[in-house]
């Protein structure tokens, strides 16, 4: 089944999930409050929309009254990004990405070197 979290998390819900992941475990409303309020200034009230929104994506689950959960794993979603970005923009080719950002300078020696012994490894 495909979640609307696939391809559908906005910036500011992703700093709400980026808050759940680093914490590792189910976090009360407050403790969420006061770490996206010290990170972005945000009020309560647009951290309450963004986790409802999350709910209805299925990405966030309410554990219990007022406790709130990633209900996706960091990997999966960066997973499901992946795929979507290199969909939209490179048509599904990892190879043209890498390409494009060797031409465009974004890649250190050091980058390189680290992505050739990873490919010869699984190679």
């Amino acid at each position: 089944m495909k979640h609307r979290y696939d391809t559908d998390i906005q910036d500011a819900e992703l700093a709400v999930l980026q808050v759940l992941w680093e914490a590792g475990e189910p976090l009360p409303l407050a403790a969420i409050l006061e770490t996206l309020h010290a990170r972005r200034g945000w009020a309560d009230s647009t951290v309450k929309t963004l986790l409802r929104r999350l709910q209805e994506k299925e990405a966030v689950a309410l554990e219990k009254r007022g406790v709130y959960a990633a209900a996706i794993a960091r990997e999966d979603y960066r997973g499901a990004a992946n795929h979507s970005f290199l969909q939209k923009l490179y048509q599904g080719s990892a190879k043209s990405l890498v390409a494009s950002l060797v031409q465009e300078g974004k890649l250190t020696r050091e980058d390189i070197d680290e992505l050739t012994a990873l490919f010869r490894k699984e190679g």
